[in-house]
C-alpha cells in the first residue's frame, strides 16, 4: 500500500498541461499499440476522454485519444513533455498578462507569479519545492528553488521568465559537443587525445565544476590534472581518492607535468602541517583532516571515485560537503555509469550545480524507483534512466565509451597502477637480507645452478612479502574495478594469491591454475564468456596466460609478475584476441619501491630488446636473473 501513495484518483476534468504518470489497461495498451505506462499530458478532453501526448521509458510516443475509463493509474511526474509547435493540440500556452518567474536576489529561489487560475495552481503544484505564499492579500505567490526543470517548464506555460534565469538556463544547458577541442595546456608534456582536450575544454567551459564519468580506461586523471594546469593560479588542489589511489595520483602527476609540482599524501588520522600545490587524501581519514585542509584555502576539489560518497550518513560524504562549500571548483571523476545506479550520482551532481536536479525525495522517486518495504524507502533501482542521462550530459557530466572514441584509442595501453606496502618494515628486513646474500655470492666462482636456484628461492621469499603487504589494497582496487566496469582478468603466479582473490570476491570470480582440471578450465573460461554475473576470471600466468580467449574482458590486470614480456604479452593478448571491439588496457598493481619496480623494469627493457631483434637490429643479450642480482649488487642494472 505504502508503494502506492502517490496515486491520485482519475479526476473527471483531467488538468491541461499538467505532466502525470500514466498507466492504462492492458487491453486498450495491446489493441492501440501503445505502452501501458508513459509520462504524459492531456492537451484536450471530453467528459468520457482525453487527448494524451507522451512518451514511454524507452521513448515510445503517444499521440492519441484515450478513453478515461482506460486509465487506470494517474501519478505526478516531474518530466518534461515537448510538445512539437505543430501540433494540432499545442501545448504552448498563451502568454498571459501577468504571469511571470523571476529569480531573487539569493540565487537560489524562483519567485512565480500569476492571476488566479485553476490549470496554473494545478502546473505549479507539479514543480519540486514549490511553497505558496498567501498570508499576505497584496502579494500572494509561489516559490521554487532554482532548478532547470521548473525553468523549462515555467517558460513552456508560457510565463514571462527575467534575464537572470534565462541566463542561468543557458550557462548550464551545455554539452561536450558545444565546446571548442582546439586547447593548449602549458606544462603538459603528454600528448592528449582529441577527445582528451575537449573534455578539458569542457571542464574548462564549465568554470571547474563538472562530473567527469568517461568510462575506465579513457584518462579521467589527465583530463583532470590538466585542466588544474590550465589555471596554475588554482592551487592547492586537493584530490580525495581511494587509499589504493593515492599512490597512482602522484604517479601521474610526476609523469605528465614538465615542472616539478610540490605533491603532499596525507596518511593516519592525526593532522601535520599541509604544504603542497597538490594535497592527496584518502576518503577514510578525511574527516579527521578537513579542518586542517579547510586551513591551506583549497581552490580545486577532485573527487576520485565519487560513489564513495553515496551516503549522507557517512563520515566522509559529511567531511566533502565541509569542504566543498567553500572551493569554486570541483570535479568529481566515476567510470560508473550513472544510469545503472542513479542512487550513487546524486550527491556528486549536486556538488558540481544543484540547480541540475532537485531534492533527493523527487530525485529517488524519478530516477531510482523509489518504494516503500515496509521498513522504508528502497531507491537501489534505476527508472527513467534516459532521460537522466539526457539531462546530465546536457548540463553537467562528461560521458565517453571507449566504442565511441575508439579509432583514437592504440589497441592495447600499459598502466602502472602503484601500491603502498602494509608492511615495509618487514619487507625492508627481508631485502636487507637478501642484499648482504647477493654482495656475498655474487660473482664468485660458485655462481653456478644451484647458487642461481638459491637465488630464484631467495627472490620468491621477497615477491611473497611484497603480495602480502599490498593484497588489501589490490582487493580495494579490484573492488572499485568491478563496481565501475565491465569484466576483468586477473593474472597471479602464486596459488595462494588465487585462491585469495577467489575467496574476496565469491560467487562473481571463476579461476584458472594448475589445480582445476582441462575439463573445468573450459566450463570456467565459458561461465566468464558468456555469463554476466561472472565478472572476474582470475588465472595463473602459466594456466590461463595461453590458449584461451577472454574477449568478453577489454582489461587484464597483473597481480603477480612471471619472469619474461613474452608471459605478459600472452597474457595481455588472452583479451587482444579476434572478436575484441574495445581497446584492451592491461593494469599492473606493483609495490612501490620493491622489487616488482625492479622487474616490471627488466621486462619492459627486454620488450624493447625483443622489438629490435624483430626489426633486424643487433643487440646484446642478457640473463633476466643476472640483471636483477647486479640491479641488488651495484644499485642499478648492468648488462652481463
Amino acid at each position: 500500500m505504502m508503494k502506492n501513495k502517490g496515486i491520485v484518483p482519475v479526476p473527471q476534468e483531467l488538468s491541461k498541461r499538467v505532466p502525470y504518470r500514466f498507466k492504462i489497461s492492458k487491453g486498450f495498451s495491446r489493441f492501440n499499440h501503445i505502452p501501458q505506462e508513459f509520462d504524459g499530458m492531456a492537451l484536450a478532453q471530453t467528459p468520457n476522454a482525453a487527448y494524451i501526448y507522451g512518451r514511454s521509458e524507452r521513448g515510445k510516443r503517444v499521440d492519441r485519444w484515450v478513453p478515461k475509463r482506460a486509465i487506470l493509474e494517474m501519478t505526478p511526474s516531474s518530466a518534461v513533455i515537448a510538445i512539437p509547435d505543430n501540433h494540432k493540440h499545442s501545448v504552448r500556452a498563451p502568454l498571459k498578462v501577468g504571469r511571470k518567474a523571476v529569480l531573487l536576489k539569493s540565487g537560489k529561489t524562483i519567485r512565480i507569479e500569476f492571476p488566479f487560475d485553476k490549470d496554473d495552481i494545478g502546473r505549479i503544484k507539479t514543480l519540486s519545492g514549490r511553497v505558496y505564499h498567501g498570508d499576505n492579500a497584496d502579494d500572494r505567490h509561489w516559490t521554487a528553488p532554482l532548478i532547470i526543470d521548473s525553468i523549462e517548464r515555467l517558460k513552456g506555460w508560457g510565463f514571462a521568465i527575467d534575464d537572470a534565469l534565462e541566463n542561468h538556463l543557458s550557462k548550464t544547458k551545455l554539452n561536450v559537443e558545444q565546446v571548442d577541442g582546439a586547447i593548449k595546456i602549458p606544462g603538459l608534456k603528454t600528448e592528449l587525445y582529441p577527445f582528451q582536450k575537449q573534455g578539458i575544454a569542457f571542464i574548462d567551459a564549465k568554470g571547474g565544476r563538472a562530473l567527469l564519468a568517461d568510462e575506465m580506461g579513457l584518462g579521467k586523471t589527465i583530463q583532470a590534472l590538466a585542466y588544474t594546469l590550465l589555471h596554475p593560479e588554482l592551487r592547492p588542489v586537493v584530490i580525495v581518492c581511494p587509499a589504493s589511489l593515492k599512490l597512482n595520483w602522484r604517479k601521474e602527476i610526476r609523469l605528465h607535468f614538465q615542472e616539478n609540482a610540490t605533491v603532499q599524501i596525507l596518511s593516519g588520522k592525526t593532522p601535520s602541517e599541509i604544504s603542497a600545490d597538490y594535497i592527496i587524501i584518502n576518503y577514510d581519514i578525511l574527516a579527521d583532516w578537513d579542518k586542517a585542509i579547510m586551513k591551506t584555502t583549497p581552490k580545486v576539489l577532485v573527487l576520485d571515485e565519487c560513489h564513495y560518497i553515496k551516503s549522507n550518513k557517512a563520515k566522509r560524504t559529511k567531511a566533502v560537503k565541509r569542504i566543498a562549500k567553500y572551493i569554486s571548483h570541483v570535479i568529481p571523476m566515476s567510470g560508473t555509469p550513472i544510469i545503472n545506479r542513479p542512487e550513487e550520482a546524486y550527491n556528486a551532481i549536486r556538488l558540481v550545480d544543484s540547480t541540475v536536479v532537485g531534492n533527493w525525495f523527487d530525485y529517488s522517486q524519478r530516477y531510482c524507483g523509489a518504494y516503500h518495504d515496509g521498513f522504508g524507502w528502497n531507491t537501489k533501482g534505476a527508472t527513467n534512466t534516459k532521460e537522466l542521462h539526457n539531462k546530465l550530459v546536457n548540463t553537467v557530466m562528461l560521458r565517453r565509451t571507449k566504442s565511441e572514441v575508439l579509432t583514437q584509442l592504440p589497441p592495447k595501453q600499459r598502466v602502472v597502477i602503484p601500491m603502498e606496502l602494509e608492511n615495509k618494515s618487514e619487507y625492508r628486513c627481508v631485502e636487507n637480507s637478501f642484499i648482504e646474500w647477493v654482495r656475498e655470492h655474487r660473482g664468485k666462482a660458485a655462481a653456478n645452478r644451484a647458487a642461481n636456484a638459491e637465488a630464484l628461492a631467495k627472490i620468491e621469499v621477497l615477491k611473497q612479502v611484497c603480495i602480502k603487504g599490498k593484497m588489501e589494497q589490490v582487493k580495494q582496487w579490484v573492488d572499485d574495478f568491478v563496481a565501475v566496469d565491465g569484466k576483468l582478468v586477473l593474472f597471479c603466479t602464486h596459488r595462494k594469491t588465487v585462491d585469495t582473490l577467489m575467496d574476496h570476491l565469491g560467487d562473481i570470480a571463476v579461476k584458472i591454475d594448475g589445480s582445476v582440471s582441462d575439463q573445468n578450465r573450459e566450463k570456467a573460461k565459458d561461465t566468464f564468456q558468456n555469463d554476466e554475473r561472472i565478472r572476474v576470471l582470475i588465472g595463473n600466468i602459466k594456466a590461463a596466460g595461453e590458449g584461451h580467449t577472454f574477449t568478453a574482458a577489454s582489461s587484464v590486470a597483473f597481480v603477480e609478475l612471471g619472469w619474461t614480456p613474452g608471459e605478459h604479452d600472452q597474457a595481455e593478448d588472452r583479451v587482444h584476441r579476434i572478436g575484441q571491439t574495445n581497446s584492451v588496457t592491461a593494469y599492473y598493481l606493483l609495490a612501490e619501491g620493491t622489487i616488482e619496480e625492479k622487474i616490471t623494469h627488466m621486462i619492459d627493457k627486454k620488450r624493447d630488446v625483443l622489438s629490435q631483434v624483430l626489426d633486424g637490429k643487433s643487440v646484446e643479450s642478457s640473463s633476466m636473473l643476472g640483471e636483477l642480482l647486479d640491479e641488488y649488487k651495484y644499485g642499478k642494472a648492468v648488462t652481463v
